[in-house]
């Protein structure tokens, strides 16, 4: 198994769109050629756009884009701006008078940060799509990544910043890779060391503690975390051949990818989202997809903190570790 960037999986473009002084962006994954696609969505409080159409019962079997975005439900008005793009290539699904380009996406909430008013919307979500034709990813403070942040149990004033992490490998043929943005109550744990990398802060913004463990203190306390929404979205991006059903399997696997680099994960304060998409070039299993995509992805939210910056008040892992 070696590391690649995952601009390297053919037919698969990806760009990002930000509004830095709002704080806010979206990430886009282009799949021109249209990919089989799964989703499997963990979270109490989910924004998403068209993820009923992955539903193995359903007609639809491929998928010509999937939005990353934040704005919370507001911000899946970037989908509009992607179908925009596709439409004018003569991308889509064919239905007699033209394409209908098939775009499923999921929301972050990052309006605690920057201004709530400004959100991605359907010229943000247009302006990714042309970013993604320069092949150029960049992580931490970009496109989804933008005003998202971990360990906000106790409020913003002691939550870390983090970010958008890529994160992709290639095992003979087969290629597997994550993009995922951590907006995530809990804590981001390293999965070679188990140490934490970012989170809910002590009083003095020099200490990382377990956001766990001040949950647990708190049983019988009336205690008001609704404040600070927040869900982590991401997608496996494969060349491996699949089924819509596989693609689900997929996303479900990858879970455990959350699992072991967030903590906790999974609340009804979050969303979690992960969508699979496959371009169906190399012929392999599902466990062997699923096992490497729970790999890249935990190495992938690991990179969204370790590349994020200090902003919107927020102070990052490379702040807290000079």
């Amino acid at each position: 198994m070696k590391e690649i960037n995952i601009t390297e999986i053919d037919g698969i473009k990806i760009g990002n769109a930000q509004n830095f002084e709002a704080g806010t962006g979206c990430t886009v994954i282009l799949c021109e050629k249209g990919g089989c696609a799964g989703v499997d969505v963990r979270g109490g409080g989910p924004a998403s756009h068209e993820t009923e159409l992955l539903n193995p019962i359903n007609t639809i079997e491929k998928v010509h884009g999937i939005v990353l975005s934040g704005g919370s439900a507001y911000g899946l008005e970037a989908s509009s701006g992607v179908m925009k793009y596709l439409e004018e290539k003569g991308i889509g699904f064919e239905v007699g008078v033209g394409v209908v380009p098939i775009v499923c996406g999921a929301s972050l909430f990052d309006l605690a940060v920057g201004n709530s008013k400004v959100r991605p919307d359907k010229n943000m979500g247009y302006e990714a799509c042309c970013n993604s034709e320069k092949y150029n990813i960049q992580e931490g403070n970009f496109g989804a990544g933008t005003g998202a942040s971990v360990g906000k149990y106790k409020g913003m004033d002691r939550a870390m910043k983090s970010g958008l992490g890529v994160y992709c490998v290639q095992v003979g043929r087969l290629k597997v890779g994550a993009i995922v943005s951590v907006n995530a109550i809990g804590d981001v744990i390293d999965v070679d060391t188990n140490k934490p990398l970012a989170g809910i802060l002590n009083e003095e913004k020099n200490k990382i503690l377990s956001t766990r463990e001040l949950m647990w203190e708190d049983l019988g306390k009336d205690i008001d975390v609704f404040q600070n929404t927040n869900t982590t979205i991401g997608c496996i991006i494969t060349n491996g051949k699949l089924t819509k059903a596989q693609a689900t399997k997929i996303s479900s696997m990858a879970h455990n990818g959350y699992a072991r680099a967030i903590c906790p994960i999974h609340t009804s304060l979050d969303g979690d989202t992960i969508f699979t998409i496959g371009t169906g070039e190399v012929e392999t299993t599902v466990d062997i997809i699923g096992s490497l995509g729970a790999y890249v992805m935990g190495k992938a939210i690991n990179r969204a903190v370790i590349k994020a910056k200090s902003s919107y008040g927020l102070k990052s892992y490379e702040e807290l570790n000079k």
